[in-house]
C-alpha cells in the first residue's frame, strides 16, 4: 500500500513538472520616484559625486563644429557674453590643467538630480558642472541642468532590463541658451561611452527555483516584459515562463 501511494504520488510530481513545462506567469515589480529619490540620496551621501571624462570626445574635424555649435560669433566677439555662459573663462591657449569633465551633481539651484514618471516617460533631471577647453578660448567652466530621457529595453539573452540615456537639451545657468548644443553633445557622448546601456534589472536574479526531491528543478525564465509608466510610478510586467532543469 506505501508502495502504491508513492508510485501516485511520483506519477503526480511527474504530471505536475510536465504540465508546468508549458504554464506561464506574469509577475509585476512596481518602482516608485520615492524609491528612486532614496537610492539617489544614498548614492551622493555615501559616494563622490560621479564624474566623466569629456576629452577626446571629438575628433579634429570637428574642431570648427565645436565653435559653431558653442556660437562661434559670440565668443568671438562678445566676451561678456562669453562669461555669461561660463563661470570662469582662462584665455591661455592649452591649458594643462583644466580638467575636462563632467560632474553630477544632487541639485544645481534648486533642480535636483532625479527620476521622474510623467507622460508615458522617464524623465531624468541632471544637475551637471564641468570644464572644457574648447579651441582659442582656454579652460571654459560650465554649469546646468540635462533634461534627459531612459528608453528601457529588454535583453533576453543576458535577461536583463536596459536603459539608455538620452540628452535631449541643456540649460546652462546664466547662459541665454548659448553653447547649450555644444555642451548636450559633449555629455551625451559621455554617457554613451560610461554609462549606456543602463543595467536597471538582472531578472535572473529575481527569478525562483523549485526544488523537487529526487525528481529535478523548475526554473523561471523571463520571456517578455512590458513597462507600463504612469505618473509617479513604474510597472515591469514580466511574463515568466516554467522550465525544467
Amino acid at each position: 500500500m506505501i508502495y502504491k501511494r508513492a508510485f501516485a504520488a511520483g506519477i503526480a510530481v511527474f504530471l505536475f513538472i510536465s504540465a508546468a513545462s508549458a504554464q506561464k506567469a506574469e509577475v509585476t515589480i512596481s518602482l516608485n520616484e520615492a524609491f528612486f529619490d532614496a537610492l539617489l540620496d544614498s548614492v551622493f551621501n555615501n559616494f563622490a559625486p560621479p564624474e566623466f571624462p569629456i576629452a577626446g570626445n571629438f575628433n579634429g574635424k570637428d574642431q570648427g563644429d565645436r565653435l559653431n555649435n558653442a556660437g562661434h560669433s559670440v565668443l568671438t566677439s562678445n566676451t561678456q557674453r562669453v562669461s555669461s555662459f561660463a563661470n570662469t573663462q582662462r584665455l591661455a591657449g592649452n591649458n594643462p590643467g583644466c580638467i575636462e569633465t563632467v560632474k553630477i551633481l544632487r541639485e544645481m539651484n534648486g533642480v535636483r538630480t532625479s527620476v521622474r514618471f510623467r507622460d508615458g516617460k522617464i524623465v531624468v533631471p541632471l544637475a551637471f558642472v564641468g570644464s572644457y577647453s574648447p579651441p582659442f578660448i582656454g579652460c571654459v567652466e560650465f554649469a546646468g541642468v540635462a533634461e534627459t530621457n531612459i528608453d528601457l529595453e529588454f535583453d533576453q539573452n543576458s535577461q536583463k532590463l536596459v536603459g539608455r540615456a538620452r540628452v535631449l537639451n541643456v540649460n546652462l545657468n546664466g547662459s541665454g541658451g548659448i553653447g547649450g548644443t555644444l555642451i548636450a553633445k559633449l555629455i551625451q557622448s559621455s554617457i554613451d561611452k560610461k554609462i549606456n546601456p543602463l543595467e536597471i534589472m538582472s531578472l535572473d536574479k529575481v527569478s525562483f527555483g523549485f526544488p523537487i526531491q529526487k525528481i529535478g528543478n523548475l526554473h523561471m525564465k523571463a520571456r517578455k516584459i512590458r513597462p507600463e509608466i504612469s505618473n509617479g510610478l513604474l510597472n515591469i510586467r514580466v511574463d515568466y515562463e516554467f522550465l525544467k532543469g
